[in-house]
């Protein structure tokens, strides 16, 4: 697990907090607000990861849920793991039955559908008090096949380009790269003049998945259509693999086949690369770190394709409740009450998480046009219509559990992989990559969860 924190009210307010547990629940019945209180005395234990914006963590840990817990008489634990760690712990705590109440993926889960509770109620709950949910939460928490939420999703992170100024502006590029053609074209003129690749994933890990699928959208391809077909074998696939491989030989290193999902933060900031698709963890860092190298570093949206503009979240929090959690109700009412709380959430996270019911954050626009940290202030301005070109895994399906399987397995990334360095033609790559998609399909097809 890495570095755990623990974070817990005082026993103080907890004795404190616990007398006052019935009044904090409301004045009546609600969808999901039973008449009693919602498990005053109980522990509430949350899993989430090590955020990105330390600050996040230090604002949720140490303040929110103190409060929130007192509030409610209850005793809060967060324990924050790496993001590598997430699956693994996951499977742990359903192997054991036995676990967090609240558990936070960065990625749709589906498959461990049947371990959790339907978080339908949460969502209407949530719609009742605060507005819809936007379309990528559904998409990212729903299964058609089975009409289950298999989890609830308060916020996304948008996956923008981060390209250095000074050297696309030095290849008649001011602005970024607009197109993954200007992307190939000026990140090669870059990479020929000074030396500075290109830096997007080719290897197993969170990035290079959400990065491959982008390309892959914007060249009119998928994995799966509307309804869960699979269509990944078509020629718009076979384009975005040559696309790749061009890219690579052209613009890239070899170094991003070894690469981690925290390597495009650190090579960016090490002034290593001239361009990352990453969330802005990479500018927030140098901010916050004041490098010299963050007033250099600017963000612009989604590339476009041959198709279409589009790219995914970078990452996606989905929270689940277990089956056999100790304190379902607790959970269910801690996840309504923090989509009430979520401006404080959005602002702790300096923008880096977007709420999922957009009126909590009403002035969100105002706010990443005029950032006082950021030079030039309207930096992340460009996020403002992030939902106009970003979406999910299974775009433009359902995040099934097949298509978190070929996520999770890094189908994809290998497919892509293979083809850049010329293990295999784009041809073959992509025969290989049908072939264990249909395996996939076929198991839960069989499972009757597609």
């Amino acid at each position: 697990m890495g570095n755990t924190k623990r974070r817990t009210i005082s026993r103080r307010d907890f004795i404190k907090a616990a007398g006052i547990g019935a009044v904090a629940a409301g004045a009546g019945p609600t969808i999901i607000i039973p008449r009693r209180s919602y498990g005053a005395g109980k522990t509430l234990k949350i899993l989430q990861w090590n955020h990105f914006v330390p600050g996040y963590d230090k604002w949720f840990n140490n303040t929110y849920t103190k409060e929130w817990g007192a509030k409610n008489g209850m005793e809060v634990i967060v324990d924050n793991i790496g993001l590598a760690g997430i699956n693994a712990r996951a499977a742990a705590e359903v192997s054991a039955q036995k676990g967090h109440d609240l558990f936070m993926f960065l990625w749709p889960p589906p498959d461990f559908e049947d371990q959790v509770i339907d978080h339908k109620e949460i969502y209407q709950e949530c719609e009742k008090k605060y507005g819809k949910p936007i379309d990528l939460a559904v998409k990212s928490t729903y299964n058609p096949k089975t009409k289950k939420y298999y989890g609830f999703s308060d916020s996304y992170v948008p996956d923008p380009i981060n390209y250095r100024k000074d050297l696309w502006g030095d290849v008649g590029m001011v602005k970024g790269p607009d197109t993954w053609d200007d992307m190939r074209v000026g990140g090669a003129k870059i990479k020929k003049k000074h030396g500075i690749p290109v830096g997007v994933g080719l290897s197993a890990e969170i990035d290079t998945g959400m990065a491959m699928r982008a390309i892959m959208y914007s060249h009119g391809a998928s994995v799966q259509d509307e309804e869960g077909n699979l269509v990944l074998n078509s020629k718009q696939t076979l384009e975005s693999i040559k696309f790749v491989k061009a890219l690579f030989e052209e613009a890239m290193t070899p170094e991003v086949l070894a690469w981690d999902a925290s390597s495009n933060n650190r090579a960016m900031l090490a002034g290593k690369v001239s361009t990352v698709l990453n969330a802005i963890s990479v500018t927030r860092t140098a901010e916050n770190e004041k490098m010299p190298i963050g007033d250099n570093i600017l963000v612009t949206k989604a590339a476009k394709g041959p198709v279409r503009r589009i790219g995914l979240e970078h990452v996606m929090d989905v929270y689940v409740i277990w089956k056999f959690a100790e304190n379902i109700e607790g959970a269910k009412k801690f996840l309504v009450d923090y989509i009430g709380n979520f401006q404080k959430g959005f602002l702790a996270s300096e923008f880096y998480n977007f709420p999922c019911f957009p009126k909590t954050v009403p002035d969100i626009n105002k706010l990443i046009a005029h950032d006082p940290k950021s030079n030039p202030p309207d930096k992340y301005a460009v996020l403002s219509d992030v939902l106009d070109w970003a979406t999910n895994v299974g775009y433009p399906g359902y995040a099934n559990a097949a298509i978190a399987e070929v996520f999770s397995t890094w189908v994809l990334n290998t497919m892509f992989a293979k083809a850049a360095v010329g293990a295999e033609t784009p041809e073959a790559a992509l025969a290989q990559a049908e072939a264990a998609c249909k395996r996939i399909w076929a198991k839960w097809q069989e499972r009757k969860m597609i």
